[in-house]
């Protein structure tokens, strides 16, 4: 069983919402919180990442993360998720990817005026973050 079922509030939430918080630990100790774009399966969730990133070297280190949406303002809608995350050597699906890149396809376009195919050769990392533990309230 999914830790967060695709059809739950939750779940929509996961599949609709467009940016996130992904907090990973720095070798430090210091936790660092970056806003991420995403894409949820039902299962895990995908983050394309440039390869120099320090979310990258922090989960080499330590791969638990946390994994948030906002909420809606006043204190309710909110999604906190315990998760486990791993740098993919290979490239996902072509269909997990197409998925992703379609999400973000009009953003890519007007407000970076580029191409999914470049933001994808420039961001060619990927991480895998499968949950443990989701919060919902």
């Amino acid at each position: 069983m999914a830790i967060i079922e695709p059809g739950s509030a939750p779940g929509k939430r996961l599949t609709s919402t467009p940016v996130a918080w992904l907090t990973t630990v720095r070798a430090d100790g210091q936790p660092q919180s970056s806003y991420v774009w995403f894409h949820f399966d039902g299962t895990d969730l995908l983050v394309a990442s440039r390869p120099s990133a320090a979310k990258l070297r922090n989960i080499r280190a330590n791969p638990k993360v946390s994994f948030h949406l906002d909420g809606d303002g006043q204190g309710g809608s909110v999604l906190s998720i315990d998760a486990v995350a791993e740098i993919i050597d290979e490239d996902p699906p072509p269909e997990r990817i197409g998925a992703y890149l379609a999400k973000y396809d009009e953003v890519i376009r007007t407000r970076l005026q580029t191409t999914p195919e470049e933001l994808r050769r420039d961001y060619s990392s990927t991480v895998r973050i499968t949950p443990s533990r989701a919060r919902a309230w």
